[in-house]
């Protein structure tokens, strides 16, 4: 008699569709249970990083106000990410209360970082710029934060009752 136990140890484990497509999800850097990249927040974390320069070069305000939203389309599009299309299609395909949590998050990362930009313009004063430089990061950051922890396949996050708390 012929146990399963030897029989499975001494072949390959068979690979089955759902498998081999969290591989491909997995080698391009995309989480295989949301169906989401972290490359996109590349695209915050590059408006955040123009933020914190504000201070000690408020100068560098005019390459924050060059920033421009993007959705998560548009910027694997526009990237040089190796699996761009496979990226967007999961995305496109991932379950949809993951999908609204998700896009909750970066429209309101969008939102903030865009009216940020139109207040900028509208101030001349260095130290104004900074102030509202400084007040958006620490809008931003945890946004991110969120957002990570969404794409990563963390718990539930509750953004409201940890906004309440910054």
């Amino acid at each position: 008699m012929t146990s399963t136990a030897a029989i499975a140890g001494s072949s390959p484990r068979p690979t089955y569709p759902d498998e081999a497509r969290a591989a491909l999800l997995r080698a391009a850097n995309i989480n295989p249970r949301t169906g989401l990249a972290t490359d996109y927040l590349n695209h915050f974390n590059e408006a955040i990083m123009l933020l914190e320069m504000v201070p000690d070069m408020p100068e560098c305000a005019s390459d924050f106000l060059e920033w421009q939203p993007l959705s998560y389309a548009e910027h694997f599009t526009a990237s040089n990410f190796k699996a761009r299309d496979l990226a967007i299609e999961a995305y496109e395909t991932a379950d949809a209360q993951i999908r609204a949590e998700f896009d909750h998050l970066t429209d309101s990362m969008t939102k903030i970082l865009t009216e940020v930009g139109s207040a900028m313009r509208q101030l001349h004063q260095d130290k104004s710029r900074v102030a509202l430089a400084e007040q958006a990061i620490v809008w931003v950051k945890p946004l991110v934060m969120l957002t990570a922890g969404i794409i990563n396949g963390a718990a539930e996050a509750d953004v409201d009752s940890i906004m309440a708390g910054a």
